[in-house]
C-alpha cells in the first residue's frame, strides 16, 4: 500500500476518533429518549408560562369589538395575530402593552393578489393599484372588513 494512502487512512481514523469522543461528551443523557429528540426538552417546554391567550380572553373585556368581529371575515383569526401576545395585557389591563401593527405590508401578507391563494376565501387586492401609500385601516375596519 502506498505511503500516501496509509497517511490518509490514519488521518481519517484520527478524525473519526475525535468525532466519536466529541459525540460522547456533547450528547445529552436524555438524547433518543423519545426518538431522535432530547427527552428533557419536553419537561423544559412544559415548565414555561404560556404566552398566548384565546379570543375568549379578549372578549371578556372587549365584548363589543368581539361581537363586531364575529360578523366579519376575520372571525376565525385570533386577536393576537394582529395585536401581538396578550398575556401581559390580560394580567394587567391598565398597562396597554399590545402591539397593534398599522403597517400596510402587514395586511398584504395575506391580501396581496396571488393566483396560488384561494380567492373565494381570502380577499385579495392589487397592492400597486389599491390606494398605494395609505394604511389599510384608513378605510377598512379589520374587525369587520
Amino acid at each position: 500500500m502506498p505511503l500516501q494512502v496509509k497517511r490518509l487512512l490514519l488521518a481519517f481514523a484520527v478524525f473519526i476518533g475525535i468525532m466519536l469522543v466529541l459525540k460522547y461528551f456533547l450528547t445529552p443523557e436524555s438524547w433518543r429518549e423519545y426518538g431522535p429528540y432530547r427527552g428533557n426538552a419536553l419537561k423544559e417546554i412544559a415548565g414555561k408560562e404560556a404566552k398566548y391567550v384565546q379570543m375568549e380572553t379578549c372578549a371578556m373585556c372587549h365584548d363589543s369589538i368581539a361581537e363586531i368581529k364575529t360578523q366579519g371575515s376575520h372571525q376565525s383569526i385570533q386577536c393576537e395575530i394582529c395585536h401581538g401576545t396578550g398575556y401581559k395585557h390580560a394580567d394587567d389591563p391598565e398597562n396597554n402593552n399590545m402591539e397593534l401593527n398599522h403597517d400596510r405590508q402587514f395586511c398584504l401578507r395575506c391580501h396581496t393578489k396571488n393566483v396560488a391563494s384561494p380567492q373565494n376565501i381570502i380577499k385579495q387586492i392589487d397592492a400597486v393599484k389599491h390606494y398605494e401609500g395609505e394604511e389599510c385601516i384608513t378605510c377598512h375596519n379589520p374587525h369587520q372588513p
